[in-house]
Formats: structure tokens, C-alpha cells, sequence
């Protein structure tokens, strides 16, 4: 039967992608730094193959005769079918030759951003985004960038997004000039550990709802998710300055991790992930709504005193105002609420012009420099706190920045509906009782995979189409709380 024939191909060609999943994971988390050539051929071999695989014309005759019969069945084929698609516009030597160069990009990244040099990353950078405008180019029916959105978020496009989230550019700003008048909470002082930041991180995993018999934690320079089912991974990263710094990181992943982790089926595209901005949603959503929320400290108060001691913060309002303390930075993983989707802007435009020509790497520091001044006000120090901060470009990962803002918009629409749903919801959360939270998203976002499309799998999740405006009524009722605005 050819719709069997044809799923037992996308399982194998999926368990390959896992493969090399892994082989990603272990390039950040464990590979020796002498292992970086050999891994980038490895991981090129591994994208050879999974492209041969999706270009195969056997894959061709399997979907034209596949016969579906059911919802899921009917959005496999349509997946094989966009995959084949993709896979037969884009040459096999330009897949290779790819995921090399973001393999070796990103090992010299990572030593470039220690050292605080990007002259020495700017060609591994160039190289990436001549193959993206290449990759694009194959790919396009449109705008080039387009088609690298597509990737991460199915069917977006540029002239529509960018609207969207530039519409939230004034009441944005509005609240961060507001708040700014208002004097801000201490940050926290003192030392905290390595492994007891790690200790407590656990804790806090498991307490959401993390299985960590199904994944595993571990530290590196970017924080990230990688794999699904009962292998689902998460990294994150410490400074014994900042244990808040670990804790959202590792909640941020364990949100990811939740979504990976209840996936109805870990080997065919139709129970996959929505979209990056569905993926983010889920993780911006813990991040923010749940673990910075007044009802969780009731919860962290105590689990930072069993692990550090007294740390100089008096009580959970206290530790409530501190980790939501607002504060004009450079570094986006470290972004509050207010200014996170500010440093989404500017990275949003400068790949569109990377991307279209209108930006050249040799002009990238100097225009990050002068945008992030324009938009925060205040000047980049070295290219650590600039242009070298993120990981995504260093693996080729263009069009994935703007997920982060429709994840937090998504995120927000999610929260407005559970609590209409969930009346007793922050009683839940300062009693450590997160499993009707993580059901809820399950019956609604989790089991539903690629059934749908991103708007539409929200507006049925939520009873309304999305839309910036719960997003920036919660952070205007939250802040504006916090601040006696």
C-alpha cells in the first residue's frame, strides 16, 4: 500500500534527522574543540543523505498514490509533498555544503564571542549568508527572506509580519519610558555557585513538569532545546553573579522541552511541531506567564533559600519585583518582558537586509551598533554584548529571530484563555500544582502537531484569531502594577 510505503520512508528519513539532531547537540554540550572539522563533515555527510532522501523520485510516485484517510494521515502526505517540493528546488551539493558551513560557523562563533572579536567571525558569517541567499533564491517565489521564514514559521511572509510586529513598537516604548521614571528594584548581589544554580535549575524543571527520564540537562555558551519523545534535551548556562540568569534559561528550554516531550508521534511531520513561533510560545509562555509571576515565587522564595542560603531578598513580593525588575540592556536572552521584543526588531531587520543585499557583513558591527543606539539609547560596549551575542546566524538559522515575538504573542493569547478556563490557575501555581497547566496545552497545542496552521491552531485553541493586543494589555496591566504607573 503506498500511503505505508510512503510513512515507512518519512520515519526513516526522520530517525536520520534525529541522527543528526544529536550530533548537534553533542557539538555544543560535549564534543572536544579539536572535533569541530570532523563533526562539520559528518554533519554535512548526515544532510546529503536526509536531502537524497526527500528528493528521492520514489517519494514522488508514493505521495501521488498514497491514499489518506484520515486528518493526520492527509497532513503526512501534505508534509512529504512540501519536503519533496523543497528538497527537488534546492541542489544536493548546496544542502552539504550548508549545513558545513553552519557547523564550522558556529564553532568559530563560539570562540569569537569569548574573545569578543567579530573580524574573526565575519567570514564564516559571509560564507552562511551566501549560501542562504543561494538557498533562498531555489526556494523564492517572492521576497527571497520569505522563504527562509517559511522554514520556521509555514506560510508567513515578510510584508505581513513586519507590520504586525512593528505595531507594537509604540505602546512599547511608551511603557519603557514610563517605567524608566520610576525608580527600579536592586538587582541581586552576592555569589551563587555553579552546581547549585544547576541543582536548583533541576528542581525546577521537574517541578513544571520536565521528565528527566526522557531528557537531560546540561550547560553551554547558547542555551537550547534539541529532540522529541522520550529524548528530549535541554541546555543552559550559569554566572555565579546571576542565578536568575540560569533559572529563566532552563524554564525557557523546559517550555520547548514540554512541547518535544508530548508529541503524539515522534517519527512522522504531521505530529510535529507547528511552527517555531507555536514552539516559542510554549516556552515564553512558562518563561513569563507562569515562572515570572507572582503566585511561582510563593514557590522559587523558598527553593532559592534551600539552595543558596539567605540571599538578600526579603520575602517572595520582594524576589517578585527583582525578577521582573526592568532594566535597558544588550543581551537579548536577558531581555525583560518590556524590552524583548525591541531586540527582536532590530535583529528582524538587519537579516531582511542581510539577506536582500542591502547589508554586507564588513558594514554588520557598525549597523547593529548604530540601530541598537537608535532603539535603547545607549552604546554597545564590544561585540559580545552586540552583534556576536546570538547563535542563530552563525548556524545559518535566518528568518527564525521573529518567532521569538510571535511566540511571545501567541504566548499571551494562550494566557488570556486559560484563565478564563482556569479561573483558579494562580492558586495551582503557588501550591506546585503545574500538571492542569501543562494538560491544558497539551489537549490544545501539544497533540494537535501540524494538524493546522499557526494562526488558525491558536484561534481554535484560544476562540479568538491572534493579535498583539492580550500581549500588550498583560504587559501593561503586570508593569504597570509593579511600577505604580
Amino acid at each position: 500500500m503506498a500511503l505505508n510505503d510512503l510513512l515507512a520512508h518519512l520515519k526513516q528519513t526522520a530517525a536520520l534527522s534525529q541522527a543528526a539532531g544529536v550530533l548537534s547537540w553533542d557539538q555544543e554540550a560535549m564534543m572536544p574543540a579539536k572535533g569541530a572539522a570532523q563533526r562539520a563533515e559528518q554533519v554535512g555527510a548526515m544532510a546529503a543523505v536526509i536531502h537524497a532522501r526527500n528528493a528521492d523520485p520514489r517519494l514522488a510516485e508514493l505521495i501521488a498514490a498514497a491514499e489518506p484517510k484520515t486528518d493526520m494521515d492527509r497532513r503526512n502526505v501534505a508534509e512529504a509533498q512540501r519536503a519533496y517540493d523543497q528538497a527537488t528546488r534546492i541542489p544536493a551539493r548546496l544542502a552539504e555544503e550548508s549545513a558545513k558551513a553552519a557547523s564550522e560557523g558556529h564553532m568559530i562563533w563560539a570562540k569569537a564571542r569569548a574573545d569578543k572579536d567579530f573580524a574573526s567571525f565575519a567570514p564564516a558569517l559571509a560564507r552562511n549568508i551566501e549560501l542562504k541567499r543561494e538557498e533562498a533564491a531555489c526556494l523564492a517565489d517572492g521576497d527571497p527572506y520569505d522563504a527562509l521564514l517559511d522554514q520556521f514559521e509555514p506560510g508567513a511572509k515578510a510584508v505581513d509580519l513586519s507590520p504586525l510586529l512593528e505595531s507594537m513598537r509604540p505602546r512599547l516604548t511608551a511603557l519603557r519610558e514610563k517605567i524608566a521614571e520610576k525608580p527600579a528594584p536592586d538587582a541581586l548581589g552576592g555569589n551563587y555557585p555553579h552546581g547549585k544554580q544547576l541543582a536548583l535549575a533541576r528542581r525546577t524543571a521537574k517541578w513544571i513538569g520536565y521528565d528527566m527520564e526522557a531528557g537531560r540537562i546540561d550547560t553551554v555558551t547558547h542555551p537550547f532545546c534539541s529532540g522529541s519523545g522520550g529524548d528530549v534535551r535541554i541546555t543552559t548556562r550559569t554566572d555565579e553573579a546571576d542565578p536568575l540568569n540560569c533559572l529563566y534559561s532552563t524554564v525557557h528550554e523546559v517550555g520547548h522541552a514540554l512541547y518535544a516531550q508530548g508529541a503524539p508521534d515522534v517519527f512522522l511531520p504531521a505530529a510535529d511541531y507547528c511552527s517555531m513561533g507555536v514552539h516559542e510560545s510554549q516556552s515564553r509562555f512558562w518563561e513569563n506567564q507562569i515562572a515570572r509571576s507572582r503566585p511561582f515565587m510563593d514557590w522559587l522564595y523558598p527553593a532559592m533559600k534551600d539552595a543558596f542560603g539567605a540571599f538578600g531578598v526579603p520575602n517572595p513580593d520582594a524576589l517578585y519585583a527583582t525578577v521582573n525588575r526592568v532594566e535597558t540592556g544588550f543581551i537579548r536572552t536577558e531581555a525583560d518582558e518590556v524590552h524583548y521584543n525591541l531586540h527582536i526588531l532590530l535583529r528582524f531587520e538587519l537579516e531582511r537586509d542581510l539577506i536582500s543585499g542591502a547589508l554586507e557583513v564588513d558594514a554588520l558591527e557598525n549597523e547593529w551598533n548604530r540601530r541598537f543606539k537608535r532603539d535603547f539609547g545607549i552604546e554597545v560596549t564590544d561585540p559580545a554584548m552586540g552583534v556576536l551575542q546570538d547563535v542563530h546566524w552563525s548556524a545559518g538559522l535566518f528568518g527564525y529571530f521573529p518567532t521569538y515575538s510571535l511566540g511571545n504573542l501567541y504566548g499571551a493569547c494562550l494566557d488570556k484563555a486559560m484563565r478564563a478556563d482556569m479561573p483558579n490557575r494562580d492558586e495551582k501555581v503557588a501550591a506546585a500544582e503545574t500538571g492542569p497547566i501543562l494538560n491544558w496545552l497539551r489537549e490544545r497545542i501539544h497533540v494537535k502537531g501540524r494538524l493546522l496552521p499557526a494562526p488558525q491552531l491558536i484561534e481554535e485553541a484560544t476562540g479568538e484569531a491572534p493579535s498583539a493586543e492580550p500581549l500588550l494589555d498583560y504587559l501593561e496591566a503586570k508593569f504597570g502594577a509593579l511600577y505604580d504607573l
